[in-house]
């Protein structure tokens, strides 16, 4: 009879404790990038991402079994390509994207359209808005997808250690002679990461002075001439078919003249690493000072 007393109240705090959890989710509230305040009850079950950096972002957290949909860019980690594709960045298939029952959709403001938000929002389904400006603003992203699913100690886990990480990036570059850097985006035409970007933070964080640090736009449009102006001490392009000296010159011959050229100063760097705002930023940073400094030992 004593036993039985005694699990009837074990059973009892248990269902307490489990009643009390629940009404502390039912009260979750997570405010996306662009100020929406999006309401949980409990933690979403499936999920679509409509951009690449999210995707990794889910696995990254340990939540891929509760992807079920994501677009035809989202190639990493290697089982992100077996998810079922809804479209791509720009053109989405809501027809299928509905047949897929998400409890919510993740998606950005640079890679996504307002109008696929705008539809996604007429048909009814919760939507999360991700836009992350700087590393800041990866981070967010990152915490605030942890705290729906209720993965926020991890989160902040795994950001902590980005951080040391990157701090001790930070303390190595701080003595080094600051040098001036141009980050191309793309050739034709020449538009660079200006110094509203994540991308320019990682400039910073590894030393150099971007030399489009002075516009106002995020990605401005530079022409051939004004680069020449300008004339970096390196030039950092992400890997593919125009990534060398070579392809460079081939386009713009004038540029054999930039000091980056005449020093073989280009710094060829993993494109997805550092076009996608997600979990990988910290690897794109260690990336960038390994490749500046190779062969210093005093960095080591």
């Amino acid at each position: 009879m004593r036993y039985t007393k005694l699990l009837l109240i074990f059973l009892l705090i248990l269902v307490s404790c489990k009643k009390e959890e629940q009404h502390a989710y039912h009260k979750l509230v997570v405010t996306d990038d662009i100020g929406n305040s999006i309401f949980f009850d409990k933690p979403p079950q499936r999920i679509i991402t409509l951009a690449p950096s999210l995707t990794e972002a889910v696995y990254d957290l340990g939540l891929e079994k509760k992807l079920v949909g994501n677009t035809l860019y989202c190639d990493y980690p290697e089982d992100a390509k077996k998810i079922e594709k809804v479209g791509d960045l720009l053109n989405v298939n809501y027809e299928k994207m509905i047949a897929l029952r998400p409890d919510i959709i993740f998606i950005t403001v640079e890679g996504n359209t307002k109008e696929t938000y705008n539809k996604l929002k007429e048909l009814g389904l919760k939507v999360f808005v991700s836009n992350p400006r700087n590393i800041e603003g990866i981070k967010k992203t990152y915490l605030d997808i942890a705290k729906i699913f209720d993965k926020k100690e991890f989160a902040e886990l795994r950001i902590s250690k980005w951080d040391s990480l990157i701090n001790k990036i930070k303390k190595r570059s701080s003595f080094l002679e600051k040098k001036t850097a141009m980050y191309i985006v793309e050739l034709k035409p020449i538009i660079l990461a200006g110094k509203n970007t994540f991308i320019n933070e990682y400039l910073k964080i590894c030393g150099l002075l971007n030399i489009v640090e002075d516009s106002p736009l995020s990605y401005p449009v530079f022409s051939r001439e004004e680069i020449l102006k300008r004339n970096p001490d390196y030039i950092i392009i992400p890997d593919g078919k125009n990534s060398s000296i070579e392809k460079l010159l081939e386009l713009y011959p004038e540029w054999e003249k930039l000091k980056a050229i005449k020093n073989k100063n280009i710094i060829v760097v993993n494109r997805d690493n550092f076009s996608r705002p997600g979990p990988r930023y910290s690897e794109a940073i260690k990336e960038l000072f390994t490749l500046l400094h190779q062969g210093r030992k005093d960095l080591h």
